[in-house]
């Protein structure tokens, strides 16, 4: 990367650059010993182009093509939705044949945590009241709502009380692919090692049963074992609306259920654990054209370093992987894994075709505004979150992830809904980056929040909790990258973030609804 003090020039290869502030139109600046005058005004995070480009030709960022002329661009001229489409092309997917070797780390770093009877590691500590269904949603708000103040202060090492809802549970077929993915995401929640003991409530007569979510995802403890060799279970506690006998009542054992578990809750103390029981959720939203050059490529730099300590990163959104994804699969550790990938791809353009729409129309009108023109552009400064390592594995929505490394979860890119299946399959910390100014939260995991340009982050610096944009002053990525590392640890141990401080995150459980609502 080459830049001076209004523009960076990405790749040797590139026929554009990006502004790094406002530029007005005739302005002069200089790319590689040549003088390009601006021919309009461009905006910090757009695209100038620095040479010819004839009508069908490919526009080249990070070395990549991200689109194609659709008339001819002329030197200094705005390249963006108006002259650039992203129009199909073969890629070579090379699978499994450029392997990087996993980094070694120098010191073994440790943080602050919660290490759980199954070995796992929790950054928080929360009390959960599930829902099963939308239908039970307002009476599990009630349940946390009305417990009493005084009784719940008296458990210190609580982070709280904590309502999952969400607006699906029913409408959808008995057994069926969507059910399965729901209760993955419920019992990752409930299992999840930010959570420290959970109720369940359901309404009674919905497809979200509950004792088919324990059964199916064996959510039950092994208390013991008899004298006769049997193993003792226990079920979580669960409460039906209707077997309750109606809201008040369910509410009020609701209460009492919360009174009989958070003892348990209670019962644990942070302690010193090693970096690699990190599992780093990885996320961007509301993206500019800065993403992929200063907040992406420095929390790549910070995922490097988790899994260089042994943990795991995980990258989601399949919809902007598209159009990068030959960057990813190269570095797959064996071919079923590159295959995986690839086979989540194409049941994405399948998907998409059967409701006549395109994933290689995905930046969103906020996107688009902030320099952002083609799903290959923002799928190239996505991927950037992953760092440099192998993949080692890909996963199903909300499916337990178990790799150590970096590994891909296939999840839309619709934040809520991504974030929750990341979630539910154990990450236990999440970095979200924006150009745009994302505000999301995610409970009961923290997440750290990165700007990638300055204006952004003076703007919104009470949700903000790093400033990317100073790379586009001449601090380097790798810097950056090492204090978002640093951040990882610090909130790890149970320092909050700016959105925990606001308490944003209950409203953002959003499990992913793939089929219809019968």
């Amino acid at each position: 990367m080459s830049s001076n003090s209004k523009i960076i020039h990405l790749h040797p290869s590139d026929n554009m650059v990006i502004a790094t502030s406002n530029i007005p139109k005739g302005k002069t600046i200089s790319v590689g010993g040549e003088e390009i005058t601006t021919t309009e005004p461009i905006q910090l995070g757009h695209k100038i182009s620095t040479s010819t480009i004839a009508k069908g030709e490919p526009i080249l960022k990070f070395g990549q093509i991200i689109g194609f002329a659709t008339e001819t661009i002329s030197p200094g001229s705005w390249i963006h939705v108006h002259n650039c489409d992203a129009s199909l092309f073969e890629r070579d997917h090379a699978i499994a044949q450029h392997i990087p070797e996993t980094p070694k780390a120098v010191t073994q770093d440790t943080f602050q945590g919660y290490r759980r009877s199954d070995g796992r590691v929790g950054t928080r500590n929360y009390v959960a009241i599930i829902s099963t269904v939308n239908c039970s949603a307002s009476t599990s708000k009630m349940i946390a709502d009305r417990f009493p103040k005084e009784i719940l202060d008296q458990y210190p090492n609580i982070d709280g009380l904590l309502p999952l809802t969400h607006k699906t549970g029913c409408g959808m077929k008995y057994d069926s692919p969507d059910h399965h993915s729901l209760n993955r995401v419920l019992a990752g929640y409930a299992r999840h090692p930010n959570v420290g003991a959970y109720v369940l409530v359901g309404l009674g007569c919905e497809v979200s049963q509950i004792p088919f979510l324990i059964d199916s995802q064996k959510l039950v403890k092994i208390e013991g074992i008899d004298d006769s060799g049997t193993h003792n279970q226990s079920a979580p506690p669960m409460i039906s609306i209707q077997e309750t006998g109606g809201i008040k009542k369910t509410v009020d054992a609701g209460i009492e259920a919360l009174k009989d578990i958070l003892p348990q809750a209670n019962d644990v103390q942070r302690e010193t654990v090693p970096a690699s029981e990190l599992v780093l959720g990885l996320q961007c939203g509301g993206s500019d054209g800065n993403s992929g050059v200063t907040a992406n490529p420095a929390l790549g730099l910070a995922s490097d370093f988790i899994i260089a300590q042994g943990g795991a990163a995980v990258l989601g959104e399949t919809t902007e992987i598209y159009g990068a994804e030959h960057l990813l699969t190269r570095r797959a550790i064996n071919q079923e894994v590159g295959e995986k990938l690839l086979e989540r791809l194409r049941w994405w353009e399948w998907y998409a075709s059967i409701f006549k729409a395109e994933i290689n129309n995905n930046p969103s009108p906020g996107n688009k505004e902030g320099g952002l023109t083609t799903i290959y552009e923002k799928s190239l400064g996505a991927i950037a979150k992953g760092g440099s390592t192998a993949l080692t594995a890909v996963y199903e929505y909300a499916e337990k992830i178990e790799a150590k490394g970096l590994s891909v979860m296939d999840t839309p890119g619709y934040d809520p809904a991504s974030l929750t299946g990341i979630i539910a399959g154990g990450a236990n910390l999440c970095v979200f980056t924006t150009g745009r100014g994302s505000v999301f939260g995610a409970k009961p995991v923290p997440c750290i929040k990165v700007a990638t340009n300055n204006p952004l982050y003076e703007r919104m610096k009470d949700d903000m909790d790093i400033n990317a944009g100073k790379i586009l002053d001449g601090v380097s990525v790798e810097e950056v990258g090492r204090e978002i590392y640093e951040r990882i640890l610090q909130i790890a141990s149970g320092e909050p973030t700016l959105s925990e401080a606001q308490g944003v995150g209950e409203e953002e459980f959003c499990p992913w609804t793939v089929g219809p609502v019968l």
